[in-house]
């Protein structure tokens, strides 16, 4: 006997485009600014921070059309849905981060290594950085629920997180220049700004390729949800047991489960298989999950993988 419960429904991925689209729109408009900023002060540091805004705006763009596709319904060629698109976005955002760290880390020591006669008007360059810090506080508090169970928007999450804290550096640079009149101080930012972003972007690239590579989601415990099925009146083995997840938030489980004959012949399976299927979804947040009923005879006779 085979079953499943639903998969989850597209309003997580109606609500996560529409955040995402209002972050896009925040930062897109703080990245004009900082463009504008940067080249009427001549900071570095600014500069960085807009380049990496761009670039956030570009990955916001890919984590909105990957929400989207990811919204399609399942058919006969995509049965489980277009959910892994979520992933495939994520893939590029990380990338996208690990080259523009690079970029912002070869400038930043350029400029120490060569000290140009550059002077940063750090007024403006103050002023600029707080409204970047503005937009982006209310962007992360946006993206703050929904990045907790979507790994396409807790890429923005990230890319957002990054931006914020690099404002946070050009307002410090910026506030040193004015006191002390110290130029390297921006330089200094924009090559914190290139360390900030490296791990965040592999904490990111780990994750994506331990969905890709299917592996359990973290912290599911196998041998709990093992032990639970178990306690079942009349279950006598459960084995053959797969979990990985389509995307952050959306894990898949199956299993066989060996049970006593009295209990296929007392057409209690059906009751069983239900219970069951709700244990996972309501202790471990398991929506999607497959078992194969099989009298015990029949599983001593199968090999068993898990």
């Amino acid at each position: 006997m085979h079953d499943h419960a639903p998969a989850p429904g597209g309003l997580r991925s109606a609500s996560s485009r529409r955040l995402l689209a209002i972050s896009l729109t925040l930062t897109a408009t703080v990245m004009i600014v900082q463009v504008v900023g940067a080249l009427l002060t001549g900071s570095l540091a600014l500069l960085a921070d807009a380049a990496h805004m761009f670039t956030d705006a570009s990955a916001l763009v890919i984590a909105l059309i990957a929400a989207t596709v990811a919204a399609r319904p399942a058919d006969d060629r995509r049965t489980f849905g277009y959910q892994r698109a979520e992933v495939f976005g994520a893939l590029i955002n990380a990338v996208i981060l690990i080259a523009l760290a690079t970029v912002v880390a070869v400038q930043g020591v350029q400029r120490l290594l060569n000290p140009a006669e550059v002077e940063v008007a750090g007024g403006l360059m103050l002023v600029v950085a707080v409204v970047g810090l503005l937009a982006n506080a209310v962007s992360m508090w946006l993206l703050s629920r929904a990045q907790r169970t979507n790994l396409n928007v807790r890429g923005a999450y990230l890319e957002v997180m990054g931006d914020l804290l690099g404002s946070l550096m050009v307002i410090i640079a910026a506030g040193v220049i004015l006191v002390t009149g110290w130029m390297p101080a921006d330089a200094l930012a924009s090559l914190f700004i290139a360390a900030m972003i490296i791990p965040r972007a592999f904490v990111l690239l780990k994750e994506v390729f331990s969905v890709l590579a299917e592996s359990a989601p973290k912290g599911m415990a196998v041998g709990e949800i093992r032990t639970h099925l178990l306690g079942y009146d009349g279950v006598v083995g459960v084995h053959d047991v797969h979990v990985w997840q389509l995307t952050r938030g959306a894990p898949v489980f199956t299993a066989h489960v060996s049970v006593r004959p009295d209990l296929l012949a007392d057409g209690r399976s059906a009751a069983l298989l239900s219970e069951m299927q709700a244990c996972l979804a309501d202790h471990f947040d398991v929506a999607h999950s497959t078992f194969q009923i099989e009298p015990a005879e029949q599983s001593d006779c199968e090999p068993h993988h898990a």
